[in-house]
């Protein structure tokens, strides 16, 4: 497709709940809605379009040990974008991925910076590992490294408990979460367990990841303060043979991540129900693949929410809580579409008929 092609997607376009229409056009890499006068090298896609999909949860440039080289991150990026991914937050990486804001062919990436960890409470390599009264120093250095968010490390396993347990106290959380804030921007938090939920959004937090310690009594208080939750449901599904493993050294923690488990659909689906933003998260890297974003849809689908709700979460809903457009006018042409209506099977996401990345198609 040359530079001066225009593209003309035909079928269904979802460009939101309501907002279903007939076509759109690709011009100088943008979207509209007005067909182009004198167009005369046009290419035509059928199919049903939706935003380039969104993974909320993601780290490009992070392997089972820590980071991984250019190449390692390109490939990662490129399961990405090849499974219509084109927009990431990557939630915690020790990788500069800078470079890869300069290439138009992979998907475009939200950084939260690096995880910022107490010591010893965390995966060896990934974060910085630090004590609380260091915290608000480098809550400021990553959110002046990242592109608006930050990443703590809520809760991991305490060795001296054998149990899940916060990492840090609650007056280091305010102010770390208030340092953030006072530079513009967002904080989130890994927390598997119930303990530090509570001092988190008190302190005024705007996300958590996993979230599979949700109680009855701590979602309205989510909802309340309009925190919304990434679940990664995927990789919630590793919780039985990390407790396996753990079983004979840290058995309560090993009970205690089945319970989390046993219980993550009826979590999910009632968070979903009382009002607080879901959006899709895969945890891709670290030990994860990537590319399961189809798959971590069809876990919110599983949970109880419905096609269009879970869609709405890797799609328009996801990229307007992220700040970044849709299939709007003038909006860069990030798109995928599909054979099929994705809202009748979600599960339609996993084989995209066409990729279209800054008005070009890559898939």
């Amino acid at each position: 497709m040359s530079e001066r092609a225009v593209l003309h997607v035909r079928g269904r376009v979802l460009a939101g709940p309501d907002d279903v229409r007939d076509e759109l056009w690709v011009v100088g890499g943008r979207i509209t809605y007005d067909r182009p006068a004198g167009a005369r090298d046009v290419r035509t896609v059928e199919g049903w379009a939706l935003p380039g999909l969104v993974d909320a949860h993601c780290h490009v440039g992070l392997g089972p040990h820590g980071p991984v080289d250019a190449g390692t991150a390109e490939k990662q990026a490129l399961t990405d974008r090849d499974t219509g991914t084109l927009l990431v937050r990557d939630a915690g990486s020790p990788s500069d991925t800078r470079w890869i804001d300069d290439r138009e062919d992979l998907p475009k990436i939200i950084r939260a910076g690096r995880h910022i960890a107490r010591t010893h409470r965390y995966i060896r390599g990934f974060a910085h590992e630090i004590e609380p009264e260091d915290l608000v120093a480098y809550v400021g250095q990553e959110a002046r490294r990242g592109d608006g968010w930050v990443k703590l490390v809520g809760d991991w396993i305490d060795r001296d408990l054998g149990d899940l347990a916060p990492t840090w106290p609650r007056e280091a959380v305010e102010a770390g979460i208030a340092e953030a804030h006072r530079l513009g921007a967002r904080v989130t938090a890994h927390c598997f367990a119930e303990d530090s939920l509570r001092d988190l959004v008190e302190s005024g937090i705007d996300c958590v990841e996993h979230a599979t310690g949700l109680t009855d009594e701590l979602i309205p208080l989510f909802a309340g303060h309009g925190v919304a939750i990434v679940p990664t449901l995927v990789n919630i599904a590793t919780f039985p043979k990390l407790a396996d493993g753990g079983e004979a050294k840290f058995p309560r923690w090993s009970a205690h991540m089945r319970r989390l488990y046993e219980r993550r659909y009826d979590t999910i689906r009632n968070a979903h129900d009382a009002g607080i933003p879901v959006f899709v998260g895969t945890d891709a890297g670290g030990t994860l693949p990537h590319g399961l974003v189809a798959a971590e849809v069809a876990e919110l689908v599983t949970a109880g929410l419905s096609a269009v709700d879970a869609l709405a979460a890797t799609t328009w809903a996801a990229r307007a809580w992220l700040g970044r457009p849709g299939l709007e006018e003038g909006a860069a042409a990030d798109l995928v579409v599909y054979e099929t209506d994705p809202r009748a099977d979600v599960r339609v996401l996993a084989d995209p008929r066409r990729i279209v990345l800054n008005g070009r198609v890559v898939g």
